[in-house]
């Protein structure tokens, strides 16, 4: 299967697409202003020690000093259980402290600092100042917490340059193979080496290393056998992304190529129009069915329609062709939306048993090329099949959205004959309260059109009941569940 990773960046954003065979599988989105700070370290300066909550302030050149707290400082014992001494006992003011950010600054508040340092890789997380090597607890399997435990064991005898400690297996390691594991043991040991020598050189308050940005972790984490190419558009992160490849995983140096055609990127592989797609309720099918796709706190649930597909021979074979489509649709659905969490899906009801096998087997098989975990139930009477596809990162709707304004997030919004009705309400709750001599009604456009033409009859009533007039007018601004019935 040929894979490409298309990188497009601008000085506001740098968005990534997984493509597969010409067509968009995956988006990850990365928003410069809103890029944290979480795993940046930095060798900052104890500014204020507070005894009595245990804690002290470090400046790190953010806008606000950050807070640490004593149990948050690394101490040689402390896998011991010994107690943790005072804050005072363990910094000073103006004494320089290796620190990481586990919590952004939000509102008034500091960012929240640890001394116990941790770098990422794909696989694995390094623990400098740990004295174990742990494996992911959401690995449940122990014949494979046991595989992955003597391949790390292996990996680290290798070689003298590796510490024998501080490692911990991550949840995507799950599967990993011992050359995977291999190439991040290396990868995390020249980006350690490059850490400490900054540190030792820099002064006080000075930033040590921050995450990877976008560009450089889908080097990280997303290169793959099976991608072909790393297409980035611009020249200036192409240089940097080449530079950080010969550093850290120089066997794909070769993937990595700039793109520099006029036509944007994302353009000449269709990828803004999908993104666009990605964003819709409903998604077309081939065959003339489709999906209903709606995203809640709870669940995401999925419906399959035959739509305008009817078939050639019954309706269960309409049915069966319709449900196989959409096995494929969906499970390019789940990573296109990064659809994370429990998910529903229901499938059209099939009469027949060995059709619901053969869905549920072809659904299985679409879900192989998903690289975040799932797990899926049987076809139930009704059709459902129930799923959970693990969250690695917001959704693509949750990153690119907000709920709507009108409706709030409901995602419908009153009829205007049901605004009409609660207007009719009002004016009679108004009448019975006030002594007024007539009402205006401010509306949206559609609301007073309807009270001129479909509810002129239920109007002339009205005012011959209440012996007053009612006036109206349109307010443009106005959503088309807001009113005003002002007294005159």
């Amino acid at each position: 299967m040929s894979e490409e990773l298309l990188v497009n960046v601008t000085p506001m954003e740098t968005r990534v697409a997984v493509v597969e065979n010409g067509v968009v599988q995956e988006l990850f989105l990365e928003r410069t202003a809103k890029r944290g700070l979480v795993g940046s370290i930095y060798k900052g300066k104890v500014a204020r020690v507070l005894p009595g909550m245990q804690a002290a302030f470090v400046d790190i050149g953010l806008e606000r000093a950050a807070f640490l707290h004593a149990k948050d400082i690394w101490q040689p014992d402390a896998d011991n259980g010994a107690d943790t001494p005072g804050i005072a006992d363990l910094v000073t003011e103006g004494q320089p402290l290796v620190v990481q950010i586990t919590k952004d600054m939000i509102g008034t508040k500091g960012a929240r600092l640890t001394t116990h340092l941790s770098i990422p890789s794909r696989f694995l997380v390094y623990m400098p100042y740990t004295e174990h090597i742990g494996i992911s607890q959401r690995i449940e399997d122990e014949q494979e917490r046991e595989r992955l435990r003597q391949m790390m064991d292996t990996v680290l005898q290798e070689r003298d340059d590796i510490p024998k400690k501080g490692f911990i297996l991550r949840t995507a390691a799950e599967g990993a193979t011992e050359e995977a594991l291999r190439r991040d043991v290396d990868f995390l040991r020249r980006l350690w080496r490059a850490v400490n020598e900054k540190i030792a050189r820099s002064n006080p308050v000075t930033l040590i290393h921050r995450d990877l940005g976008l560009a450089m972790r889908t080097l990280r984490d997303e290169v793959r056998p099976g991608v072909e190419k790393v297409r980035i558009d611009s020249r200036e992160t192409y240089g940097k992304v080449i530079e950080f490849v010969r550093e850290y995983i120089p066997d794909v140096e070769s993937l990595v190529e700039h793109y520099p055609g006029e036509r944007p990127i994302f353009d000449l592989y269709s990828v803004e129009q999908e993104l666009q797609k990605a964003l819709a309720r409903q998604v077309p099918l081939k065959s003339g069915g489709h999906l209903i796709i709606d995203q809640t706190e709870a669940m995401s649930t999925i419906d399959v329609n035959t739509g305008a597909f009817v078939g050639h021979r019954n309706l269960e074979e309409t049915i069966f062709k319709t449900n196989l489509e959409a096995t494929q649709a969906i499970a390019r659905q789940l990573r296109l939306r990064n659809l994370g969490g429990i998910i529903i899906i229901d499938f059209i009801d099939m009469e027949d048993p060995e059709h619901r096998r053969q869905v549920l087997r072809m659904f299985e098989k679409a879900l192989e090329r998903d690289h975040a975990k799932t797990k899926i139930t049987q076809v139930s009477e009704l059709g459902l099949v129930e799923m959970t596809r693990k969250r690695t990162r917001e959704s693509l709707a949750r990153v690119m959205c907000e709920d709507c304004p009108t409706c709030g997030g409901r995602g419908i919004v009153k009829t205007p004959e049901t605004v009409c009705y609660e207007i009719f309400r009002e004016i009679l709750r108004q009448f019975r309260a006030y002594e007024v001599e007539a009402f205006l009604v401010i509306a949206s456009q559609a609301v007073v059109d309807r009270l001129l033409d479909e509810e002129s009859a239920n109007v002339a009533d009205l005012e011959i009941f209440i012996k007053k007039t009612i006036r109206f007018q349109v307010e443009t601004l106005y959503s088309q569940e807001e009113f005003d019935v002002v007294l005159m």
